[in-house]
């Protein structure tokens, strides 16, 4: 039997990051000619770092957020976020054109792909659910009004950009008639013949984010559509199983739905996704505050000074001020994360158990 040299077999490729970095990888198997690596930890603050590791095949052609354009953010905690970030350097935002239509008064309540979907085809296509679906933050009723639902229309046609976040994939349905809610169902409405639960598929939430963008094209076909996951987590699951892991399947669902319409779409060049989940979730050791699902304020500023350098022109920030910034919030986001342990007391706990282990250690 031949043995192989397989050291000669060895692959090196060179990185853009920092001054030409080689990495040698897998000595047995071919593996392009164009691996994009995982992050060492010293490379978070290599320059370059965002180009490469974060937003690598995500970059615009060019950048398509102005000042001149009127702009939707509907969806998520994300969206909230972006809209008052933009309102507050003067952009025109959805809201501003018109604070009574309901994505301006519900806008980042529309959580699940089902319904900011009903909101496209309603407005723009006429379609309107046969069931009391769309309730707001206090079980108020939100009905179909015409007047409302051309206004929204209205507000979709004059905007140039689509900033669209997803939530979760867990969903209450009327089983009769297929339609499904903005959110929980309201206690007085609750109908248990008709009335059920369900966790949306990758092809549910694909299918829905196809009707979305095919809308969107008919409709407002020179406008940008910038999709991004919220990393904020589920509050609860009605699932029989812990919330943690629903949390990640719920996620998982839609960020791969999200994955199969860019690599389906990628020949369209408005068709956008900002890395939010994967921002909040990779680069920062403890981005969660004491509820363990809404996110540090300034690791939001951060985040939202990153969209602003990739998308807005001008951008308010330089590369470098990014980098920065980055540093900063990172080794602040580590103190803090010391600091809630030392809070809760967890050192104490901890010695405590140190100590008990080596006592027992000594025991015959």
């Amino acid at each position: 039997m031949k043995i192989l040299d397989h050291e000669s077999w060895k692959q090196e490729i060179v990185e853009s990051v920092g001054k030409g970095v080689k990495r040698t990888i897998g000595t047995t198997f071919f593996r392009g000619d164009g691996a994009n690596f995982m992050p060492y930890q010293k490379e978070y603050v290599a320059e370059g770092f965002f180009e490469t590791y974060v937003m690598n095949g995500l970059l615009p052609d060019k950048k398509f957020i102005n000042a001149s354009k009127t702009i939707t953010s509907i969806g998520s905690c994300f969206a909230q976020n972006v809209t008052k970030y933009l309102t507050e350097k003067s952009f025109k935002m959805h809201s501003s054109v018109d604070s009574e239509i309901y994505i301006s008064l519900m806008g980042e309540g529309m959580v699940n792909t089902y319904a900011i979907a009903s909101q496209f085809e309603w407005a723009l296509d006429g379609h309107v659910p046969t069931q009391n679906l769309w309730h707001g933050y206090k079980a108020e009723e939100f009905g179909y009004s015409e007047d409302i639902r051309r206004r929204t229309g209205a507000v979709f046609k004059q905007s140039k950009v689509f900033i669209l976040t997803l939530g979760l994939s867990e969903v209450w349905y009327d089983e009769p008639t297929g339609g499904v809610f903005w959110r929980a169902i309201p206690m007085k409405h609750y109908d248990p013949a008709r009335h059920k639960f369900k966790v949306a598929t990758q092809a549910e939430n694909l299918a829905n984010l196809n009707k979305i963008v095919d809308i969107i094209r008919k409709r407002v076909p020179d406008a940008d559509i910038l999709f991004t996951l919220s990393p904020i987590k589920l509050a609860a699951t009605f699932r029989p199983m812990s919330c943690l892991t629903a949390n990640h399947t719920s996620k998982a669902n839609l960020k791969s739905a999200l994955d199969q319409l860019l690599q389906d779409r990628s020949t369209d060049k408005r068709l956008h996704y900002f890395p939010s989940y994967e921002i909040i979730t990779e680069l920062f050791p403890h981005p969660y505050k004491f509820d363990n699902r809404h996110i540090h304020t300034n690791i939001i500023d951060f985040m939202m000074l990153l969209f602003d350098h990739f998308y807005i022109d001008p951008p308010s920030i330089t590369a470098e001020e990014l980098r920065n910034l980055f540093v900063e919030t990172r080794w602040q986001n580590c103190f803090d994360s010391a600091s809630l342990f030392l809070q809760f007391g967890l050192d104490k706990t901890v010695d405590s158990l140190r100590a008990e282990r080596e006592q027992n250690a000594k025991r015959p």
